[in-house]
C-alpha cells in the first residue's frame, strides 16, 4: 500500500497532529511547530495504513526484526513489524541511555529496520542503531512517518513517509525564548 505525501499530510491535519506554538523538541531544539503523531496513531485503521506504506518503502530488503525507540516509536514500530510479519522490540532509557530491556534480543546477523514516528536530528534513532550493532545485528534502514529535515545523527538508509521541513533552532537562537514566551515540551524523552 502506498500513501502520497498529500495523503500523509491530510491525515496529520485531520487528526489535529500539527500543533503551533513554542515547543522544546525531544532533541532539545526549539520550534514553533510540533507534530504530535500520537494523535494520528489513535486511529488503528490509519495506523495500519501508515505502517503498510512504511513497510512497502523497504520492499526488497530482508528484514528480520523491527526495533523502535520508546515512547514515540512503539505503536508505529509494532504496526510496521505486523505489516512485515516479523518480530518487534523496543528500546527504553535506563539511567539516561537507551537499552534493550525486557529480555529483548537481536541475534548475530539479524537484519533490523529501525522505526520512529518523527525524526528531527535522529539522536534516538542513532542510539537504537548503536544497540543493534552492539548486539551483532545489521541496521539495514530507518523509516519514520515524518522527517522534520536537517542533518541526522545516523547514516543508515532513511526512507520517511513525509518530509516536512519545519524550522528548529538551538534555545539560545530562539526568538520566542527571547520574547519570554512560555514553552511546551510534549515529547517523550523526559518521561523516561
Amino acid at each position: 500500500m502506498t500513501m502520497t505525501d498529500a495523503d500523509v499530510l491530510t491525515a496529520l491535519r485531520d487528526a489535529g497532529a500539527i500543533l503551533h506554538g513554542h515547543f522544546q523538541l525531544t532533541s532539545g531544539r526549539h520550534s514553533d511547530t510540533y507534530v504530535q503523531c500520537a494523535r494520528v496513531l489513535e486511529d488503528p485503521a490509519l495506523t495500519t495504513r501508515l505502517a503498510e506504506a512504511m513497510a512497502a518503502s523497504v520492499t526488497g530488503q530482508r528484514i528480520d526484526v523491527v526495533a523502535a525507540p520508546a515512547v514515540g516509536g512503539i505503536i508505529i514500530g509494532f504496526a510496521v513489524a505486523q505489516a512485515l510479519g516479523v518480530k518487534f522490540i523496543f528500546s527504553e532509557r535506563q539511567q539516561g541511555a537507551m537499552a534493550f530491556r525486557r529480555s529483548f534480543t537481536i541475534e548475530s546477523g539479524q537484519r533490523v529496520l529501525v522505526v520512529e514516528d518523527v525524526v528531527t536530528t535522529g539522536g534516538s534513532v542513532a542510539e537504537v542503531i548503536d544497540l543493534v550493532h552492539a548486539a551483532g545485528g545489521v541496521a539495514v534502514a530507518v523509516t519514520s512517518i515524518i522527517d522534520r529535515g536537517g542533518a541526522k545523527a545516523f547514516n543508515a538508509e532513511y526512507v520517511p513517509l513525509l518530509q516536512l521541513e519545519v524550522e528548529s533552532m538551538e534555545p539560545q537562537n530562539c526568538p520566542q525564548c527571547a520574547a519570554g514566551a512560555a514553552i511546551d515540551s510534549p515529547g517523550s524523552r523526559r518521561l523516561l
